[in-house]
């Protein structure tokens, strides 16, 4: 059993971890073809020298220390290793441009950059006069001939030069309520903020999670959202930190569903858009299979889902559930590789109910988590037999959420953070004068404590009949139809909400062709008869289940998916809805004209 505590820094953390756990594995990575472990023993030992290395670079106490790259065992050690030496590190986005890179930097106070590699270093270099004046610049992976560039063994070989003492002076000097880290914002209606959160906010939720979910050294984690996020950073991060579990690197999106099936996680976080990229891989190679494999699936799948439901209500699953889970559930986890997996999250973002009942009734159960960066991840706590299929969980322990009059989502607890670095009005505005932080966010809370979230508050659309709409309820039906992959609802101070819907070029032609539609791209299909009078009939089918003033009059087909590249999305798939109406205003008017 973890007991929390109020009195302890990441480095005091880390410290007792490595003393309790060393040879046991800490980190493993994929090098040379071949999955690497680290021990704790040789992650503490690295992360000290990395340490002794920046104070060598002259760190100085409270400066920063960016961070840009993927998930890799140099990211996390760079990480400790700065706060260690009492520096503030700041980790951005690998898909961030030159300029929001420059942005932060300047905003972080920062003395050093680590960069993963020579693509992320040109960043750095694209606006140099906008940068401040680095002491250095740390490559985690290859080399430079630049004079302010070393790389990150040269960094570890810089500790030489600096006694452990002095190291552990500055440990020794760091408080629990000291800041400890700067988590940016993903910045959907304007520059990020830097959330401050303190050593104290970082080890009690960390510990929290790891005892709420009793999680152990034999626990494993799969690393591959952006560590710029305070959801992948306290998951793969800091939770194995606080009980000695395993984190596995993946080695991209592209590979992890090879990577879940190495590493087998026993906890799994997804954002939504990860569930329902794999929903849709699964729907399609379903519909590749024979009609009698169909047809036991779909047995099964009525079955899984009751069986969900059931768990949930404190009733006994129905009488073939077993039968159900040995034909057909075990081999789906199997094959996903969540086979070992205690817990499937999901946070970050809404999720439609299709998804969560999809893998409901394939005896996979997402559990939701409600949190954000100002209060260090969870707030809300969703576990295998507490659990309610499109709730948000409960408060986690130990803290409070309440509704404002106004249906604001409020929230209390050691979890809430200092408030935002150099931003004193937008802290004001955030933080009350009784400690409560206001989400942003608006919801409900039910008779057994299970928090629903129906919106963003800056989302709210009112109608020009005065009609305020919550926009991602209506989003997340129109993302029910299989064909459609995304879809953002328009209509503030409009007579009637339109949606710009987004298809999933993979199910597209095959649904076209069913239909007998000639379209195969997003483009076609905008054109084609066909196909807009049959997706019209699925909006319709949607319709039929919303208010009145909540459906959808007209639509249009947008080119092409949402993506960070484009703009419209955050690197944790939030809809950057300014963006949306900017870049589709054409669209937008031919569906009021």
């Amino acid at each position: 059993m973890i007991h929390l505590s109020m009195d302890r820094t990441i480095p005091a953390v880390l410290e007792s971890t490595a003393d309790s756990w060393g040879p046991r594995p800490a980190m493993v990575v994929r090098r040379g073809g071949e999955w690497q472990t680290i021990t704790w023993e040789e992650y503490i030992r690295r992360v000290r020298l990395a340490a002794r290395g920046m104070i060598s670079l002259g760190l100085e106490p409270g400066r920063g220390v960016i961070i840009i790259g993927y998930n890799r065992p140099e990211w996390f050690i760079a990480n400790l290793a700065a706060i260690c030496a009492g520096g503030i590190p700041a980790g951005i986005y690998t898909t961030s441009t030159p300029h929001q890179c420059a942005y932060i930097a300047t905003h972080a106070d920062a003395m050093i950059a680590v960069v993963e590699n020579d693509e992320q270093l040109a960043k750095l270099r694209e606006e140099p006069e906008s940068f401040p004046s680095f002491n250095a610049i740390v490559l985690m992976d290859g080399t430079s001939d630049e004079e302010d560039v070393i790389t990150f063994e040269e960094l570890i070989a810089r500790s030489a030069s600096v006694p452990p003492e002095e190291l552990d002076r500055r440990i020794a000097e760091q408080d629990p309520d000291d800041l400890a880290t700067l988590i940016y914002t993903s910045g959907t209606t304007g520059p990020p903020k830097a959330v401050m959160l303190s050593h104290n906010n970082v080890v009690w939720t960390a510990a929290l999670a790891a005892e709420v979910l009793a999680l152990g050294p034999d626990d494993r984690f799969l690393s591959y959202l952006p560590l710029s996020h305070i959801a992948e950073q306290i998951v793969s991060h800091h939770i194995p930190l606080a009980c000695g579990a395993t984190t596995w690197f993946a080695e991209g999106l592209e590979k992890l569903g090879d990577n879940l099936r190495d590493a087998q996680p026993t906890v799994f976080l997804g954002v939504p858009r990860v569930w329902e990229k794999i929903q849709a891989k699964m729907q399609e190679a379903g519909r590749a299979a024979s009609a009698v494999k169909r047809a036991i699936a779909t047995w099964a799948k009525r079955i899984g889902l009751e069986g969900g439901y059931a768990e949930q209500q404190g009733r006994a699953k129905p009488v073939f559930w077993g039968l159900a889970n040995k034909l057909v559930f075990r081999k789906v986890r199997e094959r996903l590789g969540l086979d070992q997996a205690r817990y499937c999250l999901t946070s970050a973002a809404p999720i439609s109910l299709d998804t969560l009942e999809y893998f409901l009734s394939l005896g996979i159960p997402i559990l939701e988590i409600y949190g954000m960066s100002e209060c260090c991840g969870p707030a809300t706590v969703s576990l295998p037999d507490n659990y309610a299929t499109g709730a948000a969980g409960v408060a986690a322990p130990g803290t409070e959420i309440a509704i404002a009059e106004d249906g604001e989502v409020l929230m209390r607890g050691p979890h809430v953070f200092l408030g935002y670095y150099k931003d004193e009005k937008a802290t004001k505005e955030t933080l009350d004068d009784e400690g409560w932080l206001h989400s942003g966010d608006i919801g409900t809370l039910d008779e057994h404590g299970f928090l629903r979230i129906t919106d963003r508050k800056k989302d709210i659309l009112i109608t020009a009949g005065g009609k305020n709409i919550a926009p991602q309820n209506i989003e997340g039906r129109l993302k029910s139809i299989p064909v459609v992959s995304q879809a953002v609802v328009i209509g503030d101070r409009r007579p009637y909400l339109s949606a710009l819907i987004a298809l999933d070029p993979a199910l597209l032609p095959r649904i076209a062709e069913s239909i007998g539609s000639p379209a195969r791209t997003a483009g076609e299909a905008a054109e084609c008869e066909i196909f807009l009078k049959y997706l019209r009939a699925q909006i319709d089918e949607v319709d039929r289940k919303l208010a009145r003033s909540e459906t959808i009059k007209r639509f249009a087909i947008i080119p092409e998916e949402f993506s960070v590249d484009g703009g419209e999305l955050t690197p944790t798939m939030k809809v950057k809805r300014r963006v949306v109406h900017e870049k589709y205003a054409e669209q937008i008017a031919r569906m009021y004209s």
